[in-house]
């Protein structure tokens, strides 16, 4: 990675541009079983609130993941997502049949959508780019702009605690020269930001979502993915029967580096 080009970039909108020039994004959750867990479990928990006829908002959508998987099940589907390396992409898997309006855009501003024009919004990404506060509390508004009273929302964070451990697995003299605050434990916000689970509930409640779900999306799948990914297909289906059964324990909660957040608005 080029730390040099995301350290001169100006604002978070150009960092971003950059960051996924250099990052693989598309591969990212499917080039492991490991891998594979927080996409499992996300669509999981989405698949508890789709309704017939439910239109999708996917505002940070990557390359696509999740608006692939639900419009191939038959629902129609908005994405927005702001890095060209991800957009071109996301192009290149579209397929007739699939209904999908893809768009350029930032989770900042949605104006180009009217007020309470999705049944489900996903918002899997922006939040751990975005190191303003007042930026963070922007984009929870617009997502809760655009969706329709009574509509369902999920936000995706990065956890603070568990990536120290998952960089320790990487890197044995993490804890003597990693990049964070020593006294404190708090993570140095690149090029990711990084946050706990009662500063992301804050966020959101503060916002205006009523939480309905708390999620450690991956769980310990990183730290333990050398094992997971040896698992045989038995093993694999009770290793994700375990996880889905721990996932939502308070007591675990914040040992996933991705917290997820379902709410109603």
């Amino acid at each position: 990675m080029d730390i040099e080009a995301l350290l001169a970039a100006r604002t978070d909108t150009e960092r971003v541009e950059r960051l996924y020039q250099m990052f693989d994004e598309d591969s990212r959750l499917s080039c492991s079983p490991s891998a594979r867990v927080e996409f499992l479990t996300t669509m999981r928990y989405i698949e508890k609130y789709l309704t017939p006829g439910c239109r999708i908002l996917d505002v940070g959508a990557g390359t696509g993941a999740y608006s692939l998987a639900l419009a191939g099940q038959g629902y129609a589907v908005t994405a927005v997502e702001l890095a060209e390396a991800n957009l071109e992409v996301f192009r290149r898997k579209l397929r007739p049949g699939l209904d999908i309006a893809l768009h350029q855009g930032n989770a900042l501003d949605l104006s180009a959508f009217a007020d309470g024009s999705f049944d489900l919004v996903l918002v899997l990404g922006p939040l751990y780019h975005l190191r303003q506060p007042a930026d963070r509390a922007r984009c929870v508004a617009e997502a809760l702009r655009v969706c329709k009273p009574g509509g369902m929302l999920l936000f995706a964070f990065l956890g603070n605690d568990m990536v120290i451990l998952t960089e320790l697995v990487r890197d044995p003299a993490y804890l003597r020269s990693g990049d964070y605050d020593h006294e404190s434990f708090r993570l140095e916000d690149f090029p990711f930001v990084f946050t706990t689970p009662d500063k992301a509930r804050a966020l959101l409640e503060s916002g205006g979502v009523q939480l309905l779900h708390q999620v450690a999306a991956d769980g310990m799948a990183e730290l333990l993915a050398p094992t997971i990914d040896a698992l045989d297909e038995e093993s694999y289906r009770q290793y994700l029967r375990y996880h889905f059964y721990t996932c939502e324990k308070p007591e675990l909660f914040g040992h996933s580096n991705h917290l997820l957040f379902v709410g109603r608005k």
